[in-house]
């Protein structure tokens, strides 16, 4: 018997909703983004985030059952984002979810907003399954994970401080670039020299998977702000590439390590810079020479959207896991 879950994101600057049959069929799948408010302001402003999803979810939802060709009545279950993210943000998704299962009087998921990054690629990769090791490379959260089951997680590495995504962002603001930074300086980087600039690779204690952008990001900012005070060109191109590059060998170098020590042979890309070309090719460039199987989702599917959360929340869902109507959303909720 097929499950419709309609699931429900809004953790950041995009309204999504979409209708997925069984986890892995996406029915419909429609995304507001509020990016070109947002890069007025250099960045995502909460309280707007938040106002501009309250005016959408009602309408994300309508059109979503709609595209997909079925009535509210046939939904068997709800998931939605519980967190991380803007409080305000959340809270706007998850109050139409606990409506919608009060009204259905259908079952509710709530679900982590990582776990659905790593699920997006059960939706563009049909034959892959779990165990393997996860990569997930996000705005807010960089995460090295064994993935045991779908259900089951076990981290081997994590942020200490910056993200690989807020680093590119902070980076492409002093550049003078547009938000979101990650695009622009991916672009930019294909017109420069990565060995330009030799900026540290962060690799913290012999043996750790985690990762720490803090350091590099200020190196970058600090030779930005000496060229600036010597009247020095600067090579937006040059500093762009070579940017990139660190944040990259550190995340290849780390990803394999742990692939060889598991002794897995199947590693999987996810989160909004997985959708960065130059980490994709380094990332399949080594998969190649190792003999490693490497997936990632399609681009669509590597920003905020609500398929993925479907796809998780599904997965909770046929594992016997269930909310409450009193679910909250939780801004700092780790994987």
């Amino acid at each position: 018997m097929d499950i419709l879950t309609l699931a429900i994101e809004t953790s950041c600057d995009e309204t999504s909703v979409a209708i997925m049959k069984n986890g892995r069929e996406i029915m419909s799948n429609i995304i507001s983004s509020q990016i070109e408010t947002h890069r007025l302001f250099g960045g995502v402003v909460p309280e707007v985030a938040s106002r501009l999803h309250l005016e959408m979810i009602n309408k994300i939802i309508e059109t979503a059952v709609k595209e997909a060709k079925i009535k509210l009545s046939d939904i068997d279950h709800i998931a939605v984002t519980c967190g991380p993210g803007l409080i305000g943000a959340l809270i706007v998704g998850v109050s139409a979810a606990k409506a919608l299962s009060l009204s259905l009087d259908i079952p509710l998921n709530g679900v982590n907003h990582m776990q659905g990054h790593v699920c997006a690629n059960y939706i563009a990769h049909p034959d892959l399954k779990p165990p393997f090791v996860g990569l997930i490379v996000s705005g807010g959260h960089t995460y090295l994970i064994e993935v045991l089951n779908y259900n089951e997680y076990i981290i081997r590495g994590q942020t200490r401080d910056d993200a690989a995504g807020e680093s590119y962002d902070k980076v492409a603001r002093t550049l003078g670039l547009s938000y979101p930074g990650g695009p622009e300086i991916d672009k930019l980087s294909k017109l420069g020299n990565p060995e330009s600039i030799d900026f540290p690779r962060i690799m913290l204690e012999p043996g750790s998977y985690d990762f720490s952008f803090s350091g590099l990001k200020t190196a970058v900012l600090n030779y930005i702000n000496q060229k600036r005070q010597k009247n020095e060109e600067i090579v937006i191109e040059d500093v762009a590439a070579s940017f990139q590059q660190a944040v990259i060998d550190v995340l290849v170098v780390k990803s394999f390590r742990l692939l060889n020590e598991l002794k897995y042979k199947t590693l999987v890309l996810s989160g909004g810079v997985a959708a960065n070309s130059s980490l994709r090719e380094a990332l399949k460039k080594r998969a190649d020479e190792e003999g490693v199987t490497l997936y990632f989702p399609p681009v669509s599917l590597c920003t905020d959207n609500a398929a993925m959360i479907g796809c998780a929340g599904y997965y909770d869902f046929i594992a016997g896991k269930r909310s409450e109507l009193d679910l909250k959303v939780f801004p700092n909720l780790k994987l």
